[in-house]
C-alpha cells in the first residue's frame, strides 16, 4: 500500500508555487505498554471526564476554548482556527535561501520526504536541481497542527526533504550547566593516544549499521516472562577507575 500523505499545499518563493505532498520520514519502533488491572487483566481506559459533574464527556460535547481570563473563555472551531492562517493554510512560505551546511543539525526536529503534487512533477524537479545547483536550503514557514513552524527544505537523495527546525530560544545555553573543569591540561601523550584511540574506530558512517538493541531486549524479556521464567535484574557494574587515565588509553588501545 502506498504511503498516504499527511499534509498537501505547496512551497512559495517569488512568485513560483511548486505543489507538494507532505510524508511522514519516520515511523516509532518503540516498545509500548499498556496499564493494566492487576486484579483482573483488564485495560485501564482513560476517559474525558468533567470535574463539576463528575460524569463522562462524550466526544461531540467537547469543543476547543481559550481562556481570555479567569472563567471566562472563547469557543473556537477548527474551521475558525484555521481561518488564523488566511492564504498561508495551504503554503509553506520560502524567506530566504542559505547554505545547507550552515543549519546545524542541533535545530533539526522532525523529517519529511516531499512528493510532487497534482501537476507539479515539473516545478518539483526544477527546485530540487536548483537547491542542488547551488547547494542551498530553503527556509519558510508552515502552518501544521494549528501551529506555525521554521522549516528547511533540502536536498535528501533523489528527494526533497523537510525539516521542521527548533526556534533558538529551544536550544539551552551549555554556560549555564555544570560543566566538567579539567584539573590539569592534558598532556601531549595523552592527546596523542586518545586521537589514536579516535583513528582506530573510524568509520564510513552507515545508519542502517546501528540497531536498537534495547527494544530488542525488552522483548526478550516479555518472552522470557509469558513462558513463566524469572527475571533477574542485571549485576551493577562496578564503577570505573578513571584515575589513571593514560593506562585506560593504553589499555583500550591494547
Amino acid at each position: 500500500m502506498a504511503p498516504r500523505s499527511i499534509w498537501n499545499g505547496a512551497i512559495a518563493f517569488g512568485l513560483v508555487q511548486v505543489p507538494i505532498k507532505v510524508y511522514s520520514a519516520t515511523e516509532s519502533k518503540t516498545v509500548h505498554f499498556r496499564e493494566v488491572h492487576l486484579k483482573d487483566e483488564s485495560r485501564i481506559e482513560h476517559r474525558r471526564v468533567c470535574p463539576r459533574e463528575d460524569t463522562e464527556v462524550p466526544y461531540d460535547d467537547i469543543v476547543k476554548g481559550f481562556e481570555v481570563k479567569q472563567g471566562e473563555w472563547v469557543e473556537l472551531t477548527d474551521d475558525e482556527i484555521a481561518a488564523a492562517a488566511g492564504p498561508r493554510n495551504k503554503l509553506i512560505d520560502v524567506e530566504h535561501f542559505v547554505p545547507a551546511e550552515d543549519v546545524d543539525p542541533d535545530f533539526f526536529e522532525r523529517t519529511y520526504f516531499l512528493g510532487a503534487g497534482a501537476k507539479g512533477d515539473d516545478a518539483y524537479a526544477v527546485l530540487r536541481a536548483a537547491l542542488e545547483q547551488t547547494g542551498r536550503a530553503a527556509i519558510g514557514r508552515w502552518i501544521f497542527h494549528d501551529r506555525e513552524r521554521t522549516v528547511a527544505v533540502r536536498i535528501r537523495d533523489k528527494a526533497l526533504a523537510l525539516n521542521t527546525l527548533r526556534y533558538a530560544d529551544d536550544l539551552v545555553d551549555p554556560a549555564g550547566f555544570d560543566l566538567p573543569r579539567a584539573s590539569k591540561k592534558p598532556t601531549d601523550r595523552e592527546i596523542k593516544m586518545a586521537s589514536a584511540l579516535v583513528e582506530s574506530l573510524h568509520v564510513k558512517f552507515k545508519p542502517e549499521d546501528y540497531e536498537d538493541s534495547y527494544r530488542d531486549a525488552v522483548l526478550d524479556v516479555v518472552k522470557a516472562k509469558a513462558e513463566g521464567r524469572n527475571i533477574a535484574p542485571p549485576e551493577p557494574e562496578a564503577e570505573a577507575d578513571d584515575s589513571d587515565l593514560l593506562a585506560s588509553l593504553e589499555a583500550s588501545l591494547g
